[in-house]
């Protein structure tokens, strides 16, 4: 495909929000990226283009070769042709049978085959559109809502740097560079990769919330893949925050508790042997991680009362790293481990994932080699 020269203005939300201030906002987004992370939209009001088709006896809506079944809210009706439509995503799995927010999705099912989380999400549509006339320039709400048209093209973003996704604007991490940060705008969100946030006057930190004050431009290239979009970036300078028109509210969504984060993976493992005393210690979470309540939940220590474990009642000294594009932790202990001892991890209550959901308290011991 050609490589077209535009110029996208990412109309930007005031720095400092966090996960769950936005959780009431409508999230612009695809078909494939709700597929690909249904735990994170579950319950979430979104926005999405495409086309809606009548498939007796189900109402579907269609986009880049993907569908997905929706259901309309009394008094909102269906159109013809490409349209925009708001509503509510539910991932019927993580509902529990004869919930009314499933409406007549549980009509003659049986409840012993009701599905797992994932693998039916429905829609709950409140609103249809029809698609705004396009601009001359495309906008950054057109990438997030198509972004199969703009592949490869490159393009120049203004948007308030976010840091390493640290308030949970988007479901998951392209991981191409060490440096990945998200620029965020009043309807949508960006990962930028590939590109040190760094320049003349200005060195910005992607695991500290204190630099998402900060407003930059970045050139690049739109990349797409797995869900998520991302630009690749070859270009940035600090820039100016442009006039804000906020959105207009959405309506008020169902609650539903939050599900756990739980942890999937450790290394060592559980009730391992012989582990090197300079092994770094890595745990991976079942979804992406609020970094900043890692601080203090986190804990390593010995099993036994030696004059070691007494002399350090908070546990071992080490150095945290969050991995955001694994959803891992990684800690690195300042001394060797002593040989023939029994390590004990502990993952405290307390830490929370991006979306506030708490991390289940966990415990890992394994013993040290000779």
């Amino acid at each position: 495909m050609t490589r077209l020269a535009l110029r996208v203005l990412l109309i930007g939300l005031l720095a400092g929000g966090t996960a769950t201030s936005q959780s009431s906002s409508r999230r612009l987004t695809t078909i494939d990226s709700l597929k690909q992370f249904p735990g994170f939209y579950h319950l979430q009001n979104v926005l999405l283009r495409g086309e809606l088709a009548d498939t007796a006896p189900r109402m579907r809506l269609r986009a880049d070769d993907q569908e997905l079944r929706v259901l309309f809210d009394d008094g909102v009706a269906a159109r013809n042709g490409i349209v925009e439509v708001r509503g509510l995503l539910i991932d019927v799995g993580r509902l529990e049978p004869g919930d009314p927010r499933v409406g007549s999705f549980a009509e003659g099912r049986d409840a012993e085959r009701w599905p797992r989380p994932g693998e039916e999400l429905i829609v709950r549509i409140n609103s249809v559109s029809e698609v705004p006339v396009a601009a001359t320039t495309p906008s950054i709400r057109a990438i997030a809502l198509e972004p199969w048209k703009f592949d490869t093209q490159k393009v120049t973003i203004v948007g308030n740097f976010r840091g390493r996704n640290l308030f949970g604007d988007l479901p998951g991490a392209p991981g191409k560079s060490r440096y990945d940060f998200v620029l965020r705008g009043a309807e949508g969100a960006l990962w930028v990769t590939n590109l040190r946030p760094k320049g003349s006057g200005f060195d910005l930190d992607v695991n500290r919330r204190v630099d998402s004050d900060k407003w930059l431009e970045v050139t690049g290239t739109i990349v797409r893949a797995h869900g998520l979009v991302w630009l690749d970036g070859t270009r940035l300078t600090l820039s100016k925050p442009p006039q804000v028109t906020e959105a207009p509210a959405e309506s008020a969504t169902p609650t539903a508790p939050l599900e756990p984060v739980q942890i999937v993976f450790s290394s060592p493992t559980d009730g391992e042997t012989d582990v090197a005393s300079a092994a770094a210690i890595r745990i991976q979470f079942s979804r992406g991680l609020n970094e900043s309540s890692l601080a203090g939940h986190v804990r390593v220590s010995y099993l036994g009362s030696t004059a070691a474990a007494v002399a350090t009642p908070q546990g071992l000294m080490y150095q945290l790293s969050y991995d955001a594009a694994n959803r891992a932790i990684v800690l690195r202990l300042s001394q060797p481990l002593e040989s023939f001892r029994t390590v004990k991890v502990e993952v405290l209550d307390g830490v929370k994932g991006f979306d506030g959901a708490p991390v289940t308290p966990w415990t890992l011991t394994f013993s040290v080699g000779g």
